[in-house]
């Protein structure tokens, strides 16, 4: 019989071997009490196992709120298993099963899911990426990494003046261009306008140069909404369609992945909810794979010595993991591409290709690309030529003596201290 496993970061006043059983039960037959019904049988069949157990501290206050106390509280791994018939391959009931009623279990003070290995069965019965690094470069038409912004300010801007951008950034050499997530479907710029506005102008540079810029709108809605702004994008020759991952939920990535014939660029706004705390929530090795098996193409990782809280290494394990097939004993690896993104410039360039050692991935650079002092187009280039440095192995500010605008960005941008 197929299962499927999860491990988790626990801590209980009543020691980890109880809080596995607590989870065990709560999350497959049990309940607070034996019940008549609930035969050994029963259990067999459908009962969460508890796999292993690894202790790995004691300490003296709990970490998050609670009203069960003790002395002290122990501290370390649980990796807990389940029958996959008791969810078939569906990503909305595993989600309930694994991260369901527990969080608030009062026989727990932390609780955080780290990691869930599936059967390939699993990955096999779900759609997956529709285009990945291979068909989001056959529609940009370009070899290397794909140099992208967003549209500044986030919001505000009319559907024209998001235009007029589009036209300098596509004059620039730009291959990605997406909207900022807060900027959906608003008075001041619809997306109806802003789809009209902007696609004449990527059209218009295709014709002119034969490489059609990427933009990723932003359609995130209601469901029946976003397949009908998908359709809209689609008849207008976009190709790509954002939505903000948490806020349309796994169902809604899912639906548009199987009914939209476009990239699906996901963008994980809220992220730090699950994220911050080592107490409690939901790591990104779990939500890259849901993403993943749903259909996302494209995943942020944030970005090498970003603005929010995430250390280097930490984006360094994410980038990676999105490289990784879903599911370790085979099946369809369903491969996204990682999404740098956060006060990115061509310093950090070199090193985000590193990470992964290939061109599978979207550098989005803000101003590193708009404040560069030869302009919108120094700035494309400069990061063009960071990447093909890269990927020769040779060191930036070597390559800066023989590219004088990757130089001038060298010059303009302070060197940050990425710590990996």
């Amino acid at each position: 019989m197929s299962r499927f496993s999860v491990t988790y970061f626990a801590e209980s006043p009543k020691g980890l071997q109880h809080a596995a059983q607590v989870i065990a039960g709560e999350q497959s037959t049990g309940t607070f009490v034996r019940l008549p019904q609930e035969t050994d049988e029963l259990r067999a069949r459908s009962g969460a196992r508890i796999e292993s157990i690894e202790v790995t501290d004691r300490v003296s206050t709990p970490s998050l709120p609670s009203r069960t106390r003790g002395e002290t509280y122990e501290q370390g791994h649980i990796r807990i298993s389940w029958p996959l018939d008791n969810t078939g391959p569906s990503i909305p009931n595993l989600l309930t099963t694994i991260a369901g009623n527990l969080f608030e279990l009062a026989d727990l003070s932390a609780l955080r899911l780290e990691d869930v290995d599936l059967p390939q069965v699993f990955a096999k019965a779900c759609p997956g990426p529709q285009f990945g690094a291979a068909g989001t470069r056959r529609l940009v038409g370009i070899d290397g990494p794909l140099i992208g912004t967003i549209i500044k300010p986030s919001i505000g801007l009319s559907a024209d003046g998001t235009a007029d951008l589009v036209d300098q950034l596509a004059q620039a050499g730009i291959d990605f261009i997406k909207d900022d997530e807060l900027q959906a479907n608003g008075a001041y710029c619809p997306l109806r306008d802003r789809v009209a506005a902007v696609m004449p102008v990527i059209e218009r540079h295709a014709q002119r140069n034969g490489k059609k810029v990427m933009y990723a709108f932003n359609i995130t809605d209601e469901l029946d909404v976003m397949l009908r702004n998908a359709e809209m994008v689609e008849k207008a020759g976009g190709t790509c369609i954002m939505v903000s991952l948490f806020s349309v939920g796994l169902t809604g990535l899912r639906a548009l992945r199987e009914r939209v014939a476009l990239p699906i660029h996901g963008h994980r706004a809220g992220w730090g909810l699950y994220s911050r705390s080592p107490h409690i929530g939901i790591s990104f090795a779990v939500w890259q794979k849901l993403w993943r098996l749903a259909g996302a193409d494209h995943l942020h990782v944030n970005g090498l010595a970003n603005k929010f809280t995430e250390a280097d290494a930490v984006v360094a394990a994410a980038a990676r993991a999105v490289q990784q097939p879903v599911c370790a004993e085979g099946g369809p690896p369903h491969l996204a591409m990682p999404v740098y993104s956060s006060g990115q410039t061509a310093w950090q360039l070199g090193p985000a290709r590193d990470i992964l050692g290939n061109d599978d991935f979207i550098f989005c650079a803000g101003g590193g690309i708009i404040s560069h002092p030869d302009g919108a187009g120094g700035g494309v280039r400069a990061l063009r030529q960071a990447a093909a440095a890269a990927r020769d192995g040779v060191p930036v500010q070597e390559a800066a003596k023989d590219a004088p605008e990757l130089a001038a960005a060298l010059r303009t941008f302070a060197q940050p201290d990425i710590q990996l």
